[in-house]
C-alpha cells in the first residue's frame, strides 16, 4: 500500500541537493565570476572538500543551472506547441520561449559566454558535458518540426532540429550583446528570420532549392562531410 510513496533521500542525496540549490541561486543572482566553490560550501554549511566531493568543479554546477533553465524552457514551450500546427509558428514558439526565459540573466550572460567561449570549455554548449541540457532544447526543436502540419523531406526533417538549435545559439549570442531596451533588436531579428522561414518553406517544392537547403542544413547538423 506504500508503493507510490517517495523513498527518503540518503544523506548523500540531501547534501548534493543542498549544494546544487545554493549554487544555482548564486549563479542566478551573482553570476559566474562571483560564484565560488568556497562560497557555495560556506552557505551550504559544508567543508570545501565536501562540496568538491559532490561537484568536482564550479563548471559542473553550471551544468546544473543549464538543466534548470532548459527544463523551464520546456515547461513553457510544450503547452504552446500543443495548440499550434504551423511549422514557422512552432519554431517561433521554441525560440521566443527560450529567449524570454533568459531575460533575468541578461546582465550576467556575458560572464557565462566568456567562460564558454573556448571550444574545449566544459560549459561550451557544444561540449559533451552540456549534452543533457542540449538534448532538452534539441528535443523541443524536434517536437516543433515533427509535430507540424507541413511534411518535410526525411533528410531535411532529420537534420533541421539541429540546425535550428545552432541558429538559436547565434540568436542567444546576439541577445547577449543587445543593449536596446528590452532587447528589442533581438525581437525584431527573430520576427524577420521567421518571415524568411515562412517564405522559404513553399520553395522547397522546387528541387534545386530543396537540394541546396538540405545540403546546407546537413552540413550545419554535422551529417554532411
Amino acid at each position: 500500500m506504500f508503493e507510490n510513496e517517495t523513498p527518503p533521500q540518503s544523506k548523500r542525496d540531501r547534501t548534493r541537493a543542498a549544494i546544487r540549490a545554493v549554487a544555482i541561486r548564486s549563479l542566478r543572482e551573482q553570476g559566474y565570476d562571483a560564484t565560488t566553490m568556497r562560497g557555495i560550501a560556506a552557505e551550504a554549511g559544508l567543508s570545501v572538500g565536501n562540496a568538491y566531493y559532490h561537484f568536482p568543479t564550479k563548471d559542473h554546477l553550471v551544468q546544473e543551472l543549464y538543466l534548470d533553465v532548459q527544463q523551464e524552457h520546456r515547461t513553457v514551450a510544450l503547452p504552446l506547441l500543443a495548440d499550434e500546427q504551423d511549422l514557422t509558428a512552432r519554431v517561433g514558439i521554441v525560440v521566443r520561449a527560450g529567449l524570454a526565459n533568459l531575460t533575468e540573466y541578461h546582465a550576467i550572460a556575458p560572464q557565462f559566454l566568456a567562460a564558454a567561449f573556448t571550444p574545449d570549455s566544459p560549459v561550451n554548449p557544444l561540449s559533451s558535458e552540456s549534452t543533457p541540457a542540449r538534448d532538452l532544447v534539441l528535443g523541443l526543436f524536434t517536437e516543433a518540426v515533427s509535430g507540424a502540419k507541413q511534411q518535410l523531406p526525411r533528410d531535411l526533417a532529420d537534420d533541421l532540429p539541429t540546425a535550428l538549435w545552432m541558429g538559436y545559439l547565434l540568436l542567444a549570442l546576439f541577445w547577449t550583446y543587445d543593449r536596446s531596451p528590452d532587447q528589442a533588436r533581438t525581437t525584431k531579428l527573430v520576427d524577420a528570420m521567421l518571415r524568411v522561414l515562412r517564405f522559404a518553406l513553399p520553395l522547397l517544392r522546387v528541387r534545386p532549392f530543396r537540394l541546396a537547403v538540405t545540403e546546407i542544413v546537413g552540413i550545419v547538423a554535422g551529417r554532411a562531410s
